[in-house]
C-alpha cells in the first residue's frame, strides 16, 4: 500500500551555518537509499524539513513492500561446472546448494558468454522486502554520510555512549499513520515529537503527530515550529520588507539562512540605536550589527543607514519591550566600539603607519608588507604610465592601499580593508582617486563585482593582482583541484575583466614581465610569466563561455595567443557573425586543410616566401591569386577602421576559387618550385584569413 513517510530526528540546537546542508543532505540521503530499493514511485515527491533543533523529511506515495524482481546471479564458469564428459562437478553442486538452488539441473540454467568464458547464470524471482527494512537501511546510510561539521560524544540516560552532531532525544517514523519501529542513535521510533521551547508549556511540550500527512500542519499549530527552512526564511524575508517600510532591508542570503537557522517560530522586531553613532562610517556598524548580532540594518531610499534596525526573535510576545531593551543594550557596546576605533584610527595618518608595515610579514618565501608594497608601487606607476595616467597619483595610492591593515578598525573587522582605507585617506586630505584607489584596488571581489572606477584605481588594482599571482605563482603555491588559498583564480579573473571591459591597451606579456621584475631581490626566484600566462588564457576560456561564445568560436581566437585583449569581445562578435554566413562552414574547412599542409611543409616556406605569379599554371591558381588581389585592399581597409566583421565577411567573396583550387590542383606537384609557389599562395591566403582570427577552429 502506497502512503506517506514521514522520518524526523529530534535533537538539540544544531549548528545555525551547517543546518541548510544537514536538512538537505538528510532528505536526500533517505529518498536515494529508498529509491535504490524500489519503494518510491516515479512521481513521489519528497519534501525537507528542518529547524534548530531537528532534520525531517516526507515523503509521498512510498510503498509498504518493495516489488518482487527478476535476479539474474552468476553460478560459475562452465569449465569449472562441468567435467570432461559433461557431468557437474562438486564444486557446482555446493554453489547450487549454499545458493538455495539445489534442485535446479543444468539444463535449468542459463549458459551465456561471460567476459572471453562461457558461465552457468539463474534467473529467480526475488521476493521484495518490508518497508522497515528498507527505510531502516536507509536512515542508518544516511546518517553515515552527512556532512557534520564536528561530530561530539555524548551519553544516553541510559549509559550508552553515541556519536552525532548533537545529542538526539526523539525519531518518528510514520507510514500513513503507523508507526515504523526504526532504531536509531539508541532512539526507537515513535510518532511523537517536541514544540517550541519557549511557546509551549512546560509539561507540554510533547506534540503527537497523527500521520505523516500532517506533520507540518500539526507543529505549527500545536508546537508553535515552522517545520521547513526555505518556508520560514521567506517568512522572515516577508516581514522584515514588511517591517522596514520605506525603508531598505540590509538581507544578504547567507544572514537569511543563519538566522533562519536559529529560529523555529520567526517573529520580527524593530530597535533602535543613538542618533550619534551614524557619525561613524555606516559600513563599520552594518557589519557589526549583521556579523556580532544577526541583526537586519536599515537604509533609506538613498542607501544612508538608519538609526532603527531589525531583528528576528523566537518568541511571539505582545509585550515586546524586554526583548527590544535587551537587543538594544547588547548592540550599544559593539556600536561604541565601532566609534572609539574610527575615532583614535583618525589621530594617526595613512603615511604615518607606512613604516609598521615592516613588521606584518607578507609570505616568509616572499618577505614582509612593505616589501610587496614597494613592488606593487613601482608596478603600478609602470601601468599608469603605459596607460598615460598620472603616475604620480598611482604611485601614492599603492603605497598607501595597505596602510589600513595596520588600523584599529580593520583590525577588529578585517571584511573592512580597503573600505576604512578610503575614510581615512580622505580624513587625511589625499587626491580623491588615492582615497578611493583604497578600496577599488581589491576590485572585483567577487564574480559580478564592479571593477575600478578611476584610472588610478584600475593601475593599482592591476598592480595588486598581477603582483600576488606572479610572486605567489613563482613559490610553488599556485591552485590545484579545488585548493585557491591565495584566490589565485579570482585575481586571474579580475585581471582578465579590466582588460577586457575597460579595453585596455596592455600587453599580457608586459605586464607579467613587469611584476616579475620587481622580484630580483627575493633569492632563487624563477619567473613564472608563461604558466601563469597560460592560467590566465584558461581562465579567459571560461569567462568568455559565460558570456554566451561557444567553444569554436573562443578556440578560433584564443588559439591565437593573443596578447592583448582590448578588442577580443569585437573578434569574438565578428567570429561569430562570419560563422553564420553560408560560405563560412566551406572557408573554415579549408583553412584547416591549409593549415595542415603548411604546418607539414614549414622548411620548403622558408624558401618560398612571395608568390611568384610567373609559375601559376592552372586556372583555378590564376583565379585564386587574382581574386586575392581584388579582395585583399577591401579586408585591408576593414581591417585598419578595426572592422572585424567586416575584415572576415569580406573573406567569404573567396569561397567559389578557394573550393575550386581544392578540386583542380594538385598542391604538392613533383616540380618543386611549383610546389614552392603554390605553398607560398596558401601561405598568403592564411595570413589574410585568420587576421581577426584562426578560422580553422571553426570546423572543429
Amino acid at each position: 500500500m502506497n502512503q506517506t513517510l514521514l522520518i524526523e530526528l529530534l535533537t538539540e540546537e544544531l549548528p545555525p551555518k551547517a543546518l541548510s546542508k544537514l536538512g538537505a543532505a538528510f532528505a536526500t540521503g533517505i529518498v536515494n537509499g529508498l529509491k535504490a530499493r524500489d519503494f518510491l514511485e516515479e512521481d513521489s515527491v519528497a519534501t525537507t524539513y528542518a529547524t534548530p533543533r531537528r532534520l525531517a523529511v516526507s515523503i509521498t506515495k512510498v510503498r509498504s513492500t518493495s516489488p518482487d524482481k527478476q535476479v539474474r546471479e552468476k553460478i560459475l564458469p562452465v569449465a569449472i561446472a562441468l567435467d570432461a564428459d559433461g557431468n557437474p562437478t562438486a564444486p557446482l553442486t555446493k554453489k547450487l546448494a549454499a545458493m538455495g538452488l539445489a534442485h535446479i539441473a543444468v539444463a535449468d540454467m542459463e549458459r551465456a558468454q561471460d567476459g572471453k568464458a562461457e558461465s552457468f547464470f539463474y534467473t529467480k524471482l526475488a521476493a521484495g522486502s518490508a518497508l522497515q527494512l528498507g527505510a531502516q537501511a536507509a536512515l542508518e546510510e544516511t546518517i553515515a554520510k552527512l556532512p557534520i561539521p564536528k561530530v561530539m560524544s555524548y551519553q544516553r540516560p541510559d549509559g550508552e555512549t553515541v556519536q552525532f552532531v548533537r545529542p538526539a532525544h526523539a525519531l518518528i517514523a510514520l507510514h500513513g499513520a503507523s508507526v515504523l519501529p526504526l532504531t536509531l542513535l539508541g532512539l526507537t521510533a515513535a510518532n511523537k515529537t517536541e514544540g517550541h521551547r519557549f511557546l509551549t508549556e512546560p509539561g507540554k511540550r510533547e506534540v503527537t503527530i497523527a500521520d505523516a500527512e500532517s506533520y507540518a500542519a500539526t507543529l505549527a499549530e500545536a508546537g508553535k515550529v515552522v517545520a521547513g527552512f526555505e518556508a520560514r526564511k521567506e517568512a522572515i524575508r516577508s516581514a522584515l520588507l514588511q517591517k522596514a517600510g520605506a525603508d531598505q532591508v540590509l538581507m544578504p542570503e547567507a544572514l537569511l539562512e543563519e538566522v533562519s537557522s536559529l529560529v523555529e517560530w520567526p517573529v520580527v522586531y524593530e530597535c533602535h540605536f543613538e542618533e550619534e553613532f551614524l557619525a561613524v562610517p555606516q559600513e563599520c556598524l552594518i557589519l557589526t550589527m549583521q556579523t556580532n548580532q544577526k541583526y537586519f540594518a536599515l537604509t533609506d531610499a538613498n542607501g544612508k543607514l538608519r538609526s532603527r534596525f531589525l531583528i528576528v526573535s523566537n518568541i511571539a510576545t505582545d509585550t515586546p519591550a524586554a526583548i527590544i531593551g535587551g537587543n538594544e543594550r547588547v548592540v550599544r557596546p559593539r556600536l561604541s566600539d565601532a566609534k572609539f576605533f574610527f575615532e583614535q584610527d583618525k589621530k594617526k595618518s595613512l603615511e604615518s603607519r607606512l613604516p609598521m608595515l615592516k613588521n606584518v610579514v607578507y609570505h616568509n618565501k616572499l618577505g614582509t608588507q612593505a616589501e610587496r608594497s614597494e613592488r606593487v608601487t613601482s608596478l603600478a606607476a609602470a601601468i599608469a604610465g603605459r596607460l598615460g595616467g598620472d603616475k604620480a597619483l598611482a604611485e601614492r595610492a599603492a603605497r598607501l592601499s595597505k596602510a589600513d591593515l595596520l588600523t584599529d578598525m580593520v583590525g577588529e573587522f578585517p571584511e573592512l580593508q580597503g573600505i576604512m582605507g578610503t575614510y581615512y585617506a580622505r580624513h587625511d586630505g589625499e587626491h580623491e582617486e588615492i582615497a578611493l584607489a583604497a578600496s577599488e584596488h581589491y576590485q572585483p571581489r567577487f564574480a559580478g563585482d564592479n571593477l575600478p572606477s578611476t584610472a588610478t584605481g584600475t593601475a593599482v588594482a592591476l598592480a595588486d593582482k598581477v603582483e600576488t599571482l606572479v610572486g605567489i605563482w613563482a613559490i610553488g603555491l599556485q591552485p590545484t583541484g579545488d585548493k585557491d588559498p591565495f584566490a589565485l583564480r579570482r585575481h586571474a579573473l579580475g585581471v582578465l575583466r579590466m582588460l577586457v571591459e575597460k579595453r585596455l591597451p596592455l600587453s599580457i606579456s608586459a605586464l607579467l614581465g613587469d611584476a616579475a621584475a620587481q622580484f630580483a631581490a627575493v633569492p632563487n626566484f624563477k619567473d613564472p610569466s608563461v604558466d601563469v600566462s597560460a592560467f590566465m588564457m584558461d581562465r579567459l576560456r571560461g569567462m568568455l563561455r559565460e558570456r554566451g561564445f561557444s567553444v569554436n568560436e573562443i578556440e578560433a581566437v584564443v588559439a591565437q595567443n593573443p596578447d592583448r585583449l582590448d578588442d577580443i569581445v569585437q573578434r569574438l562578435e565578428a567570429v561569430q557573425a562570419f560563422a553564420a554566413l553560408p560560405e563560412s562552414v566551406s572557408l573554415a574547412g579549408a583553412n584547416k586543410r591549409i593549415t595542415n599542409i603548411l604546418k607539414k611543409n614549414e622548411e620548403a616556406l622558408a624558401q618560398a616566401s612571395t608568390v611568384k605569379a610567373e609559375l601559376l599554371q592552372d586556372t583555378a591558381e590564376k583565379a585564386l591569386h587574382a581574386a586575392m588581389g581584388r579582395v585583399a585592399p577591401e579586408v585591408d581597409a576593414a581591417w585598419a577602421k578595426g572592422d572585424f566583421s567586416a575584415t572576415l565577411k569580406t573573406l567569404a567573396q573567396l569561397k567559389e576559387e578557394v573550393d575550386a583550387f581544392f578540386n583542380d590542383v594538385m598542391v604538392m606537384a613533383e616540380d618543386i618550385a611549383l610546389r614552392n609557389n603554390r605553398l607560398a599562395l596558401l601561405s598568403s591566403l592564411h595570413g589574410m584569413m585568420n587576421r581577426v582570427a584562426d578560422i580553422s577552429k571553426l570546423a572543429a
